[in-house]
C-alpha cells in the first residue's frame, strides 16, 4: 500500500485517522483501542492503532487523543474479501477478489504489498470499524450516560454523542499532487481524468464528475441553438414551438446514452456487476441483535411494521406540511411581484424597472434557505425511519427532498405558465431564479468553505499558509495529519447532484421560453468542475471511497424529470397561438388533441428507451462470458 508512513513505526502504514474528544474517559479510549485492535473472532476488527505523538510546533491546547489506524496485509486481503471487492483478473476480466485466488489476479506480486491502492485500503477499514457493534456492553466505559444495548455500531453511537470527533482518511502528498495538476491546474478542453479520480477519491466521485462532463457536453447542442434564438427575435411562437419539440427528443436520448456510458465506466471499474453483491446493514441501523436468515450472521434486527409506521404516520404529514409551507410562501411572493407590477405601471421609471425583478431574487434567496432547512430536516428524519439498507436510505431520502424541492422550485413556474398564462414573467422568473441560484452555489460551494476553513483556524493560519505549498513542501506526518483534521469535512455528492437535477429541470422544463437557460448551465458547470475539483484536493478532507455501480436513485429522478418535461413541453405547444389557431371554436377538442398527442409522444419515449440497450453489446458479450466460466469452473468444482 502506498502511503506516508510513521517514522517511529517502518512497517505501520497509516490510513485512517480518529479523532475523539479531549476530555474523553481514559478506560473509554482503552476500550475503544481494545474492540479496534481485538481478532475478529471476539468482535474485534483486528487493525493496527497507533497515538498520533505531538508535532512539531506543539502548543498546549492541541488534542492529544488522536489515532491512527492502520492495517496488516493479510488483514487488507481478507477484508477486501468481504466487501466483494472487484479487481483485475489476468485475463483482464474484473472479478470479485478471493484469498484462495489471488495469485490469479493481475498485478498481484510477492505478497500483494502494492495490490490495492490506497483509497481501496481506507475503505475497507472504514467497513471493519463501521461493523463494530457492542455486544454486551451496557454503556461506554468512563461515560455512563453513553448507553450501548447489543447491534448498536459502536463507531456510530461514539459520534452521535460527540465522543469521537471525526473519522477521516489520509491524503497522499505525492498522488495528490499529480492529480491536481492534470485536473484543475491548468485550463484544457480536454476530457476529465476519471481513471485518476476514480483511483484517488472512489467511483462515486468518479462517476459524479463522469456524469457532469457529460451532462456539460450533452447541452452544448442545446445551447447552440438556443443562443440564435434568444439574440434573434426568439418571442416569435413559431420558434418557440420548434424549440419545445427539440427538447422532447434531447432529454430522452441524452439520459440513455450516459446509462451506456455509465455502464462502459463501471465495467472499466469493475464494479457493473458488484450492484449485485449482498448488502450489509448501514452503520446507523440498530435493533435488537439476532440472525439474519439470508447470511446466518448476527445483526440488528428491526420490524419492518414499525419503520412504515414512521414513514406513514410521521415523515410523510412532515412532508405535505413543508408543501403547504411552501405553497403559502409562493403565494406570497405572486402578491409582492403584482406591488412592484402595479408601482411600476403608475409612474415607469428606471427604479421601477429594477423593482420589477426584485420579488423574483428575494423569492429565489427564499427558495434556497427553505431547501437548506428542509434537507437537515429530511436526514433527521430519514436517520429516525431506521433503515436497514444505505440504499434504502438513500433511496427515502432522496425522494423526501426531490419532492420539496422539486416544488420549491417549480411551482411558481408552473402557476405562472399554466394558470396565470403569462409568458412574460414566465421568462423574467425563470431567469432571475436560475441566475440567482447559481450565484448563490457558486459563493456557497466556492467560496464560503475556504473562507469559513480560515476563520475557523485562526491560530493555525501558519499551517493554512503551508497548506497552499502542501505539494512543494514536506510535513511531517504530524503536522500533516493535524492540518488535515482542521479542514472541512465533504458531505458527499447528494447536493451537487441535486444541484444537476434542478438545473436539468430549469433547461428541460420551461427553456423554450428562454432559450438561454442551457447557456448559462454551460457556463455553471464549467465553473462547477473547476471549484468541485478545487474543493476535494485542497479545502475538505480526504472522502472515504465510495464504489458504485452507477448513478443510483438519481438516474431514476432524472428520468422522472425527462417525463414531467415531455408533458410540460407539449402542453406549452398546445398554448402556443399558432396551435390554438386550429381549434378557434372548440377548447375542448385542443385539450383532448394535446392529451392524445403528448401521450403518443410519451409512448414514443419508452419504446426510444426500449430500443436504446442500457449496457452495450461488448459488455454484455463480456458478461455472458464471465458467468459462463464460472459455472464452468463449478461443475469442474462439484465434480472433482
Amino acid at each position: 500500500m502506498e502511503g506516508s508512513g510513521d517514522n517511529s513505526s517502518p512497517g505501520f502504514t497509516p490510513l485512517v485517522v480518529l479523532e475523539l474528544a479531549s476530555d474523553t474517559k481514559e478506560e473509554a479510549i482503552q476500550w475503544l483501542l481494545n474492540r479496534i485492535e481485538d481478532s475478529q473472532q471476539n468482535g474485534g476488527a483486528e487493525l493496527l492503532v497507533k497515538q498520533l505523538g505531538p508535532g512539531v510546533s506543539a502548543e498546549e491546547k492541541e488534542n492529544p487523543n488522536i489515532f491512527l489506524v492502520g492495517s496488516s496485509r493479510q488483514r487488507l486481503l481478507s477484508g477486501a474479501e468481504d466487501v466483494g471487492l472487484f479487481k483485475e483478473f489476468s485475463d483482464g476480466s474484473m472479478r470479485a477478489f478471493t484469498c484462495a485466488n489471488k495469485h490469479n489476479f493481475r498485478d498481484f506480486k510477492g505478497d500483494g504489498d502494492s495490490f490495492f491502492s490506497m483509497a481501496e485500503c481506507q475503505y475497507i477499514v472504514k467497513h471493519e470499524l463501521d461493523t463494530l457493534r457492542a455486544k454486551d456492553e451496557t454503556h461506554v466505559p468512563g461515560h455512563s450516560q453513553v448507553k450501548l444495548y447489543p447491534g448498536k455500531s459502536i463507531i456510530r453511537r461514539l459520534q452521535s454523542k460527540g465522543i469521537l470527533i471525526q473519522m477521516f482518511p489520509l491524503h497522499e502528498k505525492e498522488e495528490l499532487k499529480r492529480l491536481c495538476f492534470s485536473w484543475y491546474k491548468k485550463v484544457k478542453f480536454t476530457f476529465q481524468p476519471l481513471d485518476d479520480i476514480r483511483h484517488y477519491f472512489g467511483e462515486g466521485q468518479a462517476f459524479y464528475f463522469g456524469f457532469l462532463e457529460y451532462f456539460t457536453f450533452a447541452l452544448l447542442p442545446m445551447a447552440l441553438i438556443g443562443l440564435p434564438y434568444y439574440l434573434f427575435d426568439w418571442e416569435d411562437y413559431d420558434k418557440y414551438v420548434v424549440f419545445a419539440v427539440f427538447n422532447l427528443v434531447w432529454c430522452t436520448v441524452i439520459l440513455e446514452l450516459w446509462k451506456r456510458c455509465s455502464a462502459s465506466l463501471a465495467y472499466r471499474w469493475g464494479t457493473l456487476s458488484r450492484k449485485r453483491a449482498f448488502e450489509e446493514p448501514r452503520p446507523g441501523f440498530h435493533g435488537i441483535l439476532g440472525f439474519n436468515p439470508v447470511t446466518g450472521r448476527e445483526e440488528p434486527l428491526y420490524p419492518t411494521a414499525k419503520r412504515h409506521l414512521r414513514i406513514y404516520l410521521v415523515s410523510l404529514p412532515f412532508v405535505l406540511l413543508c408543501l403547504y409551507m411552501s405553497l403559502y410562501v409562493m403565494m406570497i411572493y405572486f402578491r409582492m411581484e403584482g406591488w412592484a407590477l402595479s408601482i411600476h405601471s403608475e409612474e415607469p421609471t428606471f427604479w421601477t424597472e429594477i423593482l420589477l425583478y426584485i420579488p423574483s431574487v428575494i423569492y429565489a434567496v427564499v427558495i434556497e434557505i427553505m431547501n437548506l432547512l428542509y434537507r437537515y430536516a429530511a436526514e433527521f428524519l430519514t436517520e429516525w425511519e431506521n433503515h436497514r439498507l444505505e440504499s434504502s436510505y438513500q433511496n427515502h431520502l432522496v425522494l423526501k427532498v426531490l419532492v420539496f424541492n422539486f416544488f420549491n422550485c417549480f411551482a411558481s413556474l408552473f402557476y405562472i405558465a399554466f394558470i396565470m398564462h403569462d409568458m412574460a414573467l414566465l421568462r423574467q422568473s425563470l431567469a432571475t431564479l436560475l441566475l440567482t441560484s447559481q450565484i448563490l452555489n457558486q459563493f456557497m460551494e466556492a467560496f464560503l468553505p475556504y473562507w469559513l476553513q480560515r476563520r475557523r483556524n485562526k491560530k493555525m493560519i501558519h499551517k493554512l499558509k503551508r497548506r497552499r505549498t502542501l505539494e512543494d513542501k514536506e510535513l511531517p506526518l504530524e503536522e500533516q495529519v493535524r492540518l488535515e483534521a482542521s479542514m472541512s469535512t465533504y458531505l458527499g455528492t447528494f447536493d451537487d447532484y441535486l444541484e444537476q437535477f434542478l438545473l436539468f429541470g430549469y433547461v428541460s422544463l420551461f427553456s423554450c421560453v428562454y432559450p438561454l437557460a442551457a447557456v448559462l448551465v454551460v457556463l455553471n458547470n464549467i465553473t462547477e468542475v473547476y471549484s468541485d475539483a478545487f474543493k476535494m484536493c485542497r479545502v475538505f478532507k480526504r472522502p472515504f471511497s465510495d464504489p458504485a455501480a452507477n448513478i443510483g436513485v438519481w438516474q431514476l429522478a432524472f428520468e422522472a424529470m425527462s417525463v414531467i418535461a415531455v408533458v410540460t413541453n407539449f402542453a406549452l405547444i398546445g398554448m402556443s397561438p399558432q396551435v390554438r389557431a386550429y381549434f378557434p371554436e372548440s377548447e375542448t377538442h385542443l385539450i383532448l388533441w394535446t392529451v392524445a398527442i403528448e401521450h403518443g409522444l410519451l409512448a414514443f419515449k419508452f419504446i426510444l428507451c426500449f430500443l436504446i440497450p442500457d449496457v452495450p453489446k461488448y459488455i454484455q458479450i463480456k458478461l455472458a462470458r464471465l458467468e459462463f466460466e464460472s459455472l464452468e469452473a463449478l461443475k469442474k468444482k462439484v465434480n472433482w
